[in-house]
């Protein structure tokens, strides 16, 4: 019996291992899946694709399950998450990539949003260990290494990474009114609302910035569905299942790989630049998120 179980803990183990691995890949995958997709089409119109179609899987999905839908104001709390996590959010990163950011850069902008949250909180009133504010200081130092050489005040850099700058200011505030305004929302169902209202909100730089540009090619086409059925729903699905597991903390260490596992994809999907001096910056950016977040052993 021993013997059976030691086998079925292992067994768990190698599991949960394959699917955090999977998770990574999926989630990172977004990235040089949505750079090559902004090349043939406006990003405005990609995003309102991929928020209005996962919406609609994450609403089949609650009806399916038969999820209760909530009072208004839990609704109007998932609204202002949604505009702010996902549409200014994903806005900003995806008008950065369409500027010339590269798929890693972007991934380490939104990476640093522990520490982007961490920072606010502080202007909010919030005290910060020690360890939070070395954090910072590891965290920003990475960014400049990784940064260091593509800074271009009179190129499009200056504007790509302002646009970058957005999405993480409000994926950082997204974060934390959802923290302060929790509610009992069912997952599905809040993201069902979250995806609608971003989508909502996208509708109209679609349409009048835009004009919905899109060339319809295959390479958009399997874009945007690797996108909305790969990235956005297999990797949240994968997320779920994790945390299921009962391993949130672990979970929340995989983000530290992303911005890394997304240069690397960058570098051998689209052919990005990949100079030795970025690969220390992401590690260093990695610690600092590490440290900034890491639970302190004094309770």
């Amino acid at each position: 019996m021993t013997t059976m179980a030691g086998a079925e803990e292992r067994v768990a183990a190698v599991r949960g291992r394959a699917m955090a691995v999977a998770f990574v890949l999926l989630w990172c995958s977004g990235y040089p899946a949505a750079k090559l997709a902004v090349q043939h089409g406006g990003p405005f119109t990609l995003l309102l694709w991929r928020f209005l179609l996962a919406a609609m899987v994450f609403a089949a999905t609650a009806a399916f399950a038969r999820a209760g839908w909530p009072g208004w104001r839990a609704l109007g709390h998932s609204a202002v998450v949604g505009l702010l996590s996902l549409a200014l959010s994903f806005g900003g990163v995806y008008e950065g990539m369409r500027l010339g950011v590269s798929a890693g850069i972007s991934a380490l902008f939104i990476g640093a949003m522990p520490l982007a949250t961490a920072l606010f909180a502080s202007l909010a009133g919030e005290r910060l260990a020690s360890r939070q504010w070395i954090g910072l200081a590891l965290g920003f130092a990475g960014v400049l290494l990784v940064l260091q050489g593509r800074f271009d005040v009179s190129g499009t850099s200056l504007s790509g990474y302002l646009s970058c700058c957005v999405g993480l200011v409000a994926l950082s505030l997204g974060t934390l009114y959802q923290k302060r305004h929790s509610s009992t929302i069912d997952l599905r169902t809040g993201l069902a609302v979250q995806h609608a209202v971003a989508a909502l909100a996208m509708l109209p730089l679609a349409w009048w910035g835009e004009q919905f540009r899109a060339d319809g090619s295959v390479v958009y086409v399997g874009a945007l569905a690797w996108i909305v059925l790969v990235n956005a729903v297999g990797g949240f699905a994968l997320l779920f299942a994790l945390i299921r597991r009962g391993a949130a903390t672990r979970v929340a260490a995989l983000f530290y790989l992303v911005p890394p596992v997304t240069a690397l994809m960058g570098y051998a999907a689209l052919g990005e630049r990949l100079t030795p001096a970025m690969l220390p910056g992401f590690v260093l950016v990695a610690l600092g998120i590490w440290l900034g977040t890491r639970r302190s052993a004094v309770s």
